[in-house]
Parts: structure tokens; C-alpha cells; sequence
């Protein structure tokens, strides 16, 4: 839910201005804005258009490129080298004579932040465009009546004061607009006041509130808010405001607690945090060593610093954000718009799908299966009133009014029009669970015909037509209803009561309360067949970890026979008026065995997914009725389709255009490839990184200089973290995405604790290598007994060794670290992973033999070199194979 936080002055002057429009006669405020009740013309529109501007409130949206630009070149990395420029022109240029003034670093420098920056730059635009794109496929519209055009459906952006618009059950309230005309509408504005249930809007505000001195926001009974949603009835109304000029628009900039923190944000946050406290003990301890054994301190800030940097996972957001947008792009070409890209994971990692079975299990394309007397012989008489009620409806017609007018159409009933006009409407709500209209035939006689769930129409109704007579709805008879309906839904149909009242009394507005001492005429029957793809679609969510519930509306006859079509194993049923019973804990026990929710208000689907999440399960629901957006909020991820309502659309992070469960299933692997590689960058760098910081302490206590130099560390972190942006392509093993997953900090500092210090063990090896061995051939003596001119180039020896084999290492265990299986034999990785990995070993063994290499410090490696680097390789990934598997064994998995 959005919280509200302190109003400012500019929302206070909104709220007044709302209120003199709700003390005003419609007749003037059509004046005032400059129209009449035949709306604007286009031309009109379009002027106004272009005054008022698009009707959007202040949102976030994505920053300008430049902006983007710059953010691209704001982090530790780059913080650490434009640091290390700075400090290079003070000391090789500001403070040095001209003709011994050296850039080469400033200009090394420059290229590595260049690089960086712009790479995640291209990389993370190139991922916001593709998500707007994907965002702008699905659009929200309104009714509106324009003069020259009558009444159309145009995008909610394009609404204008002045309109004339028409709302229905369903619509969302597209501005601030003042009732005109309306029937039994009720709104939920429960985002603007907090009101739990919805309210009645009328033309007019009441007498005593419109004398009242001081009205507040939930006392404009004839103003409807944007943002709040019409949950039944209908209303002419015209629009006062739009945009931030709305109530809900002023406060845009004051809204608190957007959403609820989503768990991929959670885990995060928790992988960070894992990382700070590393890096907090790591920093201090490296920058102490070193000052005290080096002596020079600026020196150990630098290297210290550029430590730090070392261990984070510099790319994490390009490495995010690609791998969320690259998920996207390739879930939409399976007909899947992805609203928000954190979704994407939660997706993934939801282990309980719930979902209405209506268009999910089923075909969706419902068809009159039969129209029966309460007898169960067909009877035109029950499908020409169960037209006529569909026909004249102008609320939220549903795919069994779609089915009845396309039936009846066949059937030759779509003149009954001329016979018959509308006087009145009682609308559908999902209390009544019934709708009513009232209709005058060309004698003057007028009937109210009901149609509706059976219960709830059996409900109103004291009389029956039995056998050719109207009867008295004795108990008996009602018991012949029943049992005549349960064996129409164990043949796997819905069935709709109808019934009618002759001789209505001539009044000038009809209410709920008409609905009474009706006459039963009988039933209309509708079959919605199982999908062919349903029972595959099951078994494979079933495979991947997903259980799939079925929460409906609908009575759990017909929904048990369509699961058991499906394959879904009906475990447990659980009927909504049980539920309200219940308390929270005894629903909670009883939720986690239940397939079956039937008979269900939407408030009760919310509270079942809530419980479902309070006993640690991510929930995903998917939902396309007006019904269904409490618990498409409330989900971990919220599933819709294309043709939904418009509040379902807005509630849901997930849009669907093709409504199947086979495209939640590649939904769902796709989630988890794009966690697994995810997972897969921070686990296996952020081990990388701290087995070479621990190298580094060890290196510090031991060594008379520094192992690497800090342009040379961050040199590398560069070359490896390049070769990092391919992991989005990467493969995922199978068996990885058979069952959901969940973030798992601690797992992340299981995993650098024990293969950090692996990388150490031939990171020790490698100093001993070139400080007793190579550089001792190589330069010709000891380090100890050498002049400083050619300890300089001992030292640039060792620091060079160390680098390639850092690099080579730590890039080459990513194909170990990457699967539990066997690496190349069982297991291999993406081209792209494969290409960019060998070009970061081939550009780092390389570069020492550059004029670039003996900028930063390096110096060409002797032959001999490379056979123990190929030797410290080998034993380096069997080592690491060896740990590897102990452990999977000991934690139960890898990633």
C-alpha cells in the first residue's frame, strides 16, 4: 500500500480546490471547464493537450543519458583511480622539473576509467531502453465521449480537463473527476485515505455536507481520485485535473514506501554487507602491515586502497542490470513483458504459483453448453432473460456475457432490443455476486431479471417455475436445484442461475433491495475445456519446484474436475466461508496442504498468499480481474495478461500476452539462469578477490616491497572484470534450475572463505617461485645483495610474475567455480564466457612485453616462467575441483 507522508502547501490548495468542485452544481462546473455533456470535440482535446501537457504524475523515470553517463563513472573502482591520477600529477608532473615530467600513468589512468566507465555506460543504457520499450507495449485506456467522435478508448496520457469520460467496473479513475451521473458506483480509494472497504460516489454531496464549514478528502462523495480503481456500478463524470495537478500527482513527490523491499533487493543488500565487513577488516590491517615494514606510507594508503577495491565486485551493477535486461528481452520474445526488472528473479525463485484456473488451466473461450429449467430440460424461455440481462448491462461484462450474446445471437435474439428497453441496472459486485437489470417490453410492462452465482440468487428468490407453474421455493425444491447443479458440475461445467419479477413497481431508481421475492426460471450451463498444454505446463512447473494452488472464485466442483484433467493432485479443498473462520495460524497450517481455494472474495486470495509468504514461501499469483489486485499487490510476483482490467495490468510486475502456464514455466527457468549468473559473478569474484588480499597480508608481512603495484592491482581487477561482462550469457547446468533459489549471504562468505585461500596456497607458491628462484636467475643474485638499480628490476620481475599468474588463476577457476559438474569434460561454458576469458589471459601475458606494460611497471617474463605457471595451473584447478566438491557436500550446493 502507498503510505502517505505530511502534506505540503501544494497538496493542501489542491484538496480545496476539489472541494469548492464538490459544493458546486455540475451545470456550473461544466462552464467553468469549458464543456458540456457531450464532451469536447478532438480539436478541443488536442488544444488543451498541448496546455495541460500528457496526463502523468511525477514518477520516476529513467535519467537523461548524460546523467546516466556520469552516474556510469561513479564507483569505488574508478573513485580509487582518478585518486591514484591525482596524486601521480602531483608527484610526476606538478612538483617535477618540465624536461622530467612523466603523464604515462595520468594517461594510463584516463584509458582504464575511460574503458570502465563507458562500458557500463553502453551496457546499462542499452538495458533501459530495451526495458521502456518492453514497458511502453502495455498501455492503460479510459472511455471517453468526444463530441465529434462519440464515445472511444484512448490512453489514459491523452485525458484532458474538460473530458467527458465513462467509468465501469474494473477502469481505474485516469484524473480527479466529479461524478455527473451514476449507478451504485463504488470505488476503493484505500491508496489516497486508507478506507479498507469501498465507497459509494454520487452525483451530489449530501445536505449536511455541503453546509459543513471543513471537509476532508473521504467526505467528497461525488469526487472520484486518480489512482483509485471502480470496484462496481458505472458513472458519467467529467475531469477537473489531471497529471500532477491531481490530488495523487501533487503528492507524488511526498509518497514514502513505494514498494515493499523486494527479496532480490534484500539479498543484495545482505551480499553487500557480506563484502563491507571484509573489506572493513582487510583495509586498516593491509594499510598497518604495509606502512610498518615499507616505511612509506602514502605508498600504503594507495596500495591499501586499491586492496579494497580489489575485493568488490566492481561490475555487480553492469553484471546485474545486463543479466535482468538481457532476461527481459528474451522473455518478451516468449510473449512476456517485464514491468519491473526485479521481478525477474522472484520469478525464478517463486516455489508456489497461485492462480485463478479460468483461461490458465482453461481454453478461456467459455461457450452455452446448456440453458435448462430447474427440471433440466433445455428451455429457451431461461436463455432469452439470460440475454436480455447481458445485452443491457454496462458494467464489467465477463466471458460468460461474451458467451450468452454470441449463443443468443445464434439462437436469433438480437432483435429483442426492439422489444424491449432498459429503464434500470442493479450492477455486479463481488458480495452479491449477481447483477440485475430492469426492462420495460413495448406494452408497458416492466420485470427485473436477475441472473448470478446460484447460491446467491437462490438467495433472493421465494418462488419457482416448477413443472409449468410459479410455485412457492419450498425446501424440497431447492434441494432439486442443488443436486441438479452439482451433477452439471461434475460434468465439468459452471452453471448461472437465472430468475425474474413481473409487475415491478414504477420507480425512478431500483437498489439491492429489489432483489427480492423472485422467481426462479432455471440455469445456463457453460463449458470451458482444459488446454492441451495444461497438464504438460503443470508437470513442468512441478519438476522445476513450483507447486501450483488454485485460488478461485468459482465453486470447487467444477474446479476439481478441471485440476484432476490437468494433473494437479487435489490434496485439500478450502471453501472461503471456512477461511473466515480461521485464524491466522490455523489458515497458515492448513494452507501449506490445501491445492483447492474455492468460493473466494479478493481480500480472502491476499490473505492466503500473506500466509503462504509468512511460512517462507515466494508466491507468485496470476490474476487478470478486478478481483485479483489485491493479491497481484500483495504477491512476490504479480502475473497478468494483456487483455486484462486496468487495475489487474497496474497491479502486476509480470504482463503476459499469450495466458498459459507454459509460458510461466520458461518464465521461471529464466529467472533462475539470470540468478545463477548472477550468483555465479559474486561467488566466484568476490572469492577471487579476497584470495588475493589474503596473498596480499601475507605478502605485506614477508616481502621487503610490494607485491603488486596499486596501478598494476587495479590494472588487473580491470582485465578480469572485463572479461566478467560475458558471464550474462553464460549457460546454467540443469540440475541448477530444477528448484527454486533463494539469496544466501552466508553461503556467499562459506564460499570466499574456502576457495579464497586456495588461490593464496600458489599465490605463496609463485612469491617463493620469484623471489628465491627466477628473479635470482633472471636479474642475477639475490634480492638482498643486488644494488637498488637492480632490485628495481627484481622487483618489477617479481610484480610482473605475480600479476600474469593472478590473472590466469583467478580467470581460469571462474570455468571451475561456474558448474558443480566437471568444467569442459561435463559442463562448458558459453562461447562468450569462453572468448572473453582466453582474450583476458592472452591481453594480460602480453602486455608485460608492451611499451604500455613497462609504463605500470613490467618487464618481459623469462621462458622458463610459463612451464611453472602451466604447472601451477594444473594442480591450482585440480585443488580446486577437489574443494569443490567437499563443498557441495558439506553446504549442499555450490551457488
Amino acid at each position: 500500500m502507498i503510505k502517505i507522508a505530511k502534506k505540503n502547501d501544494f497538496t493542501d490548495s489542491i484538496l480545496t480546490q476539489l472541494i469548492e468542485f464538490a459544493r458546486k452544481d455540475v451545470d456550473e462546473i461544466l462552464a467553468q471547464l469549458g464543456t458540456n455533456r457531450e464532451g469536447l470535440t478532438s480539436e478541443e482535446a488536442q488544444d488543451r493537450l498541448e496546455m495541460y501537457g500528457l496526463n502523468e504524475v511525477a514518477h520516476e523515470k529513467p535519467a537523461p543519458w548524460y546523467i546516466q553517463l556520469i552516474k556510469a563513472f561513479i564507483n569505488p573502482f574508478i573513485g580509487i583511480l582518478v585518486f591514484l591520477a591525482i596524486v601521480s600529477y602531483i608527484t610526476d608532473v606538478l612538483f617535477t622539473a618540465p624536461q622530467d615530467r612523466d603523464w604515462s600513468t595520468i594517461i594510463i589512468i584516463s584509458i582504464m576509467v575511460t574503458v570502465s566507465g563507458l562500458l557500463r555506460f553502453v551496457q546499462e543504457y542499452r538495458s533501459n531502453v530495451e526495458a521502456e520499450k518492453l514497458k511502453a507495449l502495455v498501455y492503460t485506456t479510459a472511455a471517453v465521449i468526444r463530441k465529434d467522435t462519440g464515445e472511444k478508448e484512448i490512453k489514459i496520457e491523452e485525458i484532458v480537463p474538460g473530458d467527458i469520460i465513462h467509468l465501469a467496473a474494473g477502469d481505474m479513475v485516469p484524473a480527479d473527476v466529479r461524478v455527473i451521473t451514476s449507478k451504485d458506483l463504488f470505488i476503493n480509494q484505500a491508496t489516497l485515505t486508507g478506507e479498507s472497504e469501498p465507497v459509494e460516489k454520487y452525483p451530489d454531496l449530501k445536505e449536511e455536507k455541503r453546509k459543513a464549514k471543513d471537509l476532508s478528502l473521504s467526505d467528497l462523495e461525488n469526487i472520484c481520485f486518480m489512482g483509485t480503481n471502480v470496484v462496481s456500478g458505472s458513472a458519467i463524470a467529467v475531469v477537473l485535473s489531471t497529471g500532477d495537478r491531481t490530488y495523487f500527482g501533487s503528492m507524488a513527490k511526498s509518497l514514502v514506501g513505494h514498494r515493499v523491499m523486494t527479496s532480490f533487493e534484500r539479498g543484495i543488500n545482505n551480499v553487500s554487507k557480506v563484502l563491507i565487513k571484509f573489506m572493513t577488516v582487510m583495509f586498516p590491517i593491509v594499510f598497518v602491515i604495509n606502512g610498518l615494514t615499507k616505511g612509506n606510507w602514502l605508498d600504503a594508503l594507495l596500495f591499501a586502497l586499491a586492496v579494497a577495491v580489489g575485493l568488490t565486485p566492481e561490475m555487480l551493477p553492469m553484471i546485474v542490470t545486463t543479466n535482468l535486461a538481457k532476461g527481459a528481452v528474451t522473455m518478451a520474445k516468449r510473449k512476456t513483458i517485464v514491468k519491473r526488472l526485479d521481478a525477474i528473479q522472484n520469478f525464478g525463485a517463486m516455489d508456489v504459483l497461485c492462480t485463478d484456473k479460468t483461461g490458465t488451466l482453461t481454453l478461456n473461450k467459455i461457450v452455452v453448453e446448456k440453458h435448462l429449467d430447474i427440471h433440466g430440460n433445455e428451455d429457451d424461455r431461461v436463455l432469452r432473460h439470460a440475454y436480455l440481462n447481458s445485452f443491457y448491462q454496462t458494467g464489467l461484462r465477463n466471458l460468460m456475457d461474451v458467451a450468452i450474446l454470441e449463443y443468443g445471437a445464434e439462437k436469433g435474439f438480437n432483435g429483442l432490443e426492439k422489444i424491449y428497453k432498459k429503464v434500470d441496472e442493479i450492477p455486479f459486485d463481488f458480495v452479491r455476486r449477481r447483477m440485475s437489470v430492469v426492462l420495460e417490453s413495448e406494452g408497458g410492462k416492466r420485470q427485473l431479471v436477475t441472473k448470478g452465482a446460484v447460491e446467491e440468487v437462490l438467495s433472493i428468490c421465494e418462488y419457482a417455475e416448477y413443472k409449468g407453474e410459479v410455485v412457492p421455493l419450498t425446501d424440497e425444491i431447492r434441494q432439486e436445484v442443488r443436486e441438479m447443479v452439482k451433477r452439471l458440475n461434475e460434468d465439468g461445467m459452471r452453471v448461472l442461475a437465472v430468475a425474474q419479477k413481473n409487475d415491478v413497481p414504477p420507480e425512478g431508481v431500483f437498489s439491492v433491495a429489489d432483489e427480492s421475492k423472485m422467481v426462479l426460471m432455471g440455469y445456463i450451463g457453460f463449458l470451458d475445456p482444459p488446454k492441451e498444454s495444461a497438464p504438460y505446463a503443470i508437470k513442468a512447473l512441478k519438476e522445476h519446484g513450483v507447486d501450483v494452488k488454485i485460488l478461485t472464485g468459482d465453486n470447487e466442483i467444477v474446479t476439481k474436475k478441471i485440476c484432476k484433467e490437468v494433473g494437479i493432485n487435489v490434496e485439500n479443498v478450502l471453501l472461503g466461508n471456512e477461511i473466515e473462520n480461521m485464524t491466522d495460524e490455523e489458515l497458515a497450517e492448513v494452507a501449506e496442504k490445501t491445492t483447492i481455494f474455492a468460493k473466494l472474495s479478493p481480500m480472502q486470495k491476499s490473505k492466503i498468499i500473506k500466509t503462504l509468504q509468512n511460512k517462507g514461501h515466494i508466491v507468485g499469483y496470476m490474476g487478470d480481474g478486478i478481483n485479483d489486485a489485491p493479491a497481484l499487490r500483495e504477491a512476490d510476483v504479480g502475473i497478468s495478461v494483456d487483455s486484462a482490467v486496468d487495475i489487474a495490468k497496474e497491479s502486476a510486475d509480470i504482463i503476459l500476452l499469450e495466458k498459459s502456464l507454459t509460458v510461466l514455466e520458461e518464465g521461471v527457468v529464466e529467472g533462475r539462469r539470470i540468478f545463477g549468473n548472477i550468483m555465479k559473478y559474486i561467488a566466484v569474484t568476490s572469492s577471487s578477490n579476497f584470495g588475493n588480499v589474503f596473498s596480499v597480508l601475507v605478502a605485506s608481512a614477508f616481502l621487503p616491497f610490494l607485491p603488486m603495484q596499486p596501478l598494476q592491482l587495479l590494472f588487473l581487477n580491470l582485465t578480469y572484470d572485463l572479461s566478467m561482462t560475458s558471464v550474462p550469457w553464460d549457460t546454467m547446468d540443469r540440475e541448477y534450475i530444477q528448484k527454486p533459489r533463494k539469496w544466501d549471504a552466508a553461503n556467499i562468505g562459506n564460499f570466499m572463505i574456502w576457495f579464497g585461500p586456495i588461490s593464496s596456497i600458489f599465490d605463496i607458491t609463485t612469491y617463493a617461485l620469484m623471489f628465491f628462484l627466477i628473479g635470482p636467475i633472471v636479474i642475477g643474485g639475490s634480492y638482498f645483495l643486488l644494488p637498488e638499480a637492480l632490485k628495481l628490476l627484481f622487483i618489477s620481475l617479481f610484480q610482473t610474475g605475480w600479476f600474469v599468474e593472478s590473472l590466469w588463476t583467478q580467470t581460469m577457476v571462474v570455468h571451475m567455480l561456474r558448474t558443480e559438474k566437471i568444467p569442459f569434460i561435463q559442463s562448458i561454458a558459453s562461447w562468450p564466457l569462453l572468448l572473453f576469458t582466453s582474450a583476458a589471459v592472452t591481453v594480460g601475458t602480453i602486455v608485460p612485453f608492451t611499451s604500455f606494460g613497462a609504463k605500470i611497471g613490467m618487464m618481459p617474463l623469462p621462458a622458463m616462467y610459463f612451464l611453472f605457471l602451466i604447472a601451477t595451473l594444473l594442480a591450482y584447478l585440480i585443488l580446486a575441483q577437489y574443494v569443490k566438491t567437499r563443498f557441495v557436500k558439506r553446504f549442499g550446493s555450490l551457488l
